[in-house]
């Protein structure tokens, strides 16, 4: 097994929130986002307003969507029970 890389973190990490309003919270990260910013799981919720559509087959109420946003990578570091060390 390699030694990774010191501050490397890739999709499947478990990390740790160190600053902002999610601190101390930990998840795993599902995606990398250029401009090195990274989701992580069950952290950081935006809610995303969709207006109703209205077309020719019927329509489509308005809903709201619950979608994860992407975080900065210098506010998470590394958790010490990751599995992928």
């Amino acid at each position: 097994m390699q030694k990774r890389k010191k501050g490397h973190i890739i999709i499947g990490d478990i990390v740790e929130v160190i600053s902002g309003s999610h601190k101390g919270e930990t998840g795993e990260v599902l995606k990398l986002v250029p401009n090195s910013k990274l989701v992580i799981k069950g952290i950081n919720y935006k809610y995303k307003h969709l207006k109703s559509n209205k077309n020719k087959t019927g329509s489509k109420s308005g809903e709201i969507k619950v979608i994860e946003a992407a975080i900065h990578k210098s506010n998470v570091k590394l958790s010490l029970n990751s599995n992928n060390s």
